[in-house]
């Protein structure tokens, strides 16, 4: 497939250029992307924000469950966050009465398309990951 252009998705103006290189596929964006993709930009940049739908991504959460896979977020941060989310149309509340009172929070049929997001980044710091710790780890001993 060396050199096969192919239209995935033309509402994302992403082209996918398949080259053989040692680490798979090249990315070419139209140069209206970066207006089409700063909203979920904007979302997922949020202080929390990957972590809280990484768990997510494993399956229907609770409020106290999420909060202690996310320790030390605070309540009120992680309530901030899953609001926001709800009304993105990524997660869904669910609240069952009783005593005591619970709610489930899982994402969407539009949250759950964030996988591959995640699964791209995963992929990228399998390539690049070691580079970006040594330059880390080097700043830091700079620093100190």
């Amino acid at each position: 497939m060396n050199g096969t252009v192919v239209l995935l998705n033309s509402s994302y103006k992403i082209v996918q250029l398949f080259h053989k290189m040692n680490y798979g596929v090249i990315m070419m964006m139209d140069r209206s992307c970066p207006g089409t993709v700063e909203p979920i930009l904007a979302l997922l940049d949020g202080k929390w924000m990957l972590l809280l739908l990484f768990e997510l991504f494993n399956g229907t959460r609770r409020f106290g469950e999420l909060r202690r896979k996310l320790h030390p977020i605070s309540p009120k941060t992680l309530t901030d966050r899953l609001r926001l989310l709800e009304e993105k149309g990524i997660v869904t509340r669910t609240l069952y009465p009783g005593v005591p009172l619970h709610v489930e929070y899982e994402l969407t049929e539009a949250g759950q398309g964030l996988q591959p997001i995640f699964e791209a980044m995963w992929t990228w710091t399998q390539v690049h990951g070691a580079y970006l710790k040594d330059e880390m780890s080097d700043a830091g001993e700079k620093a100190n």
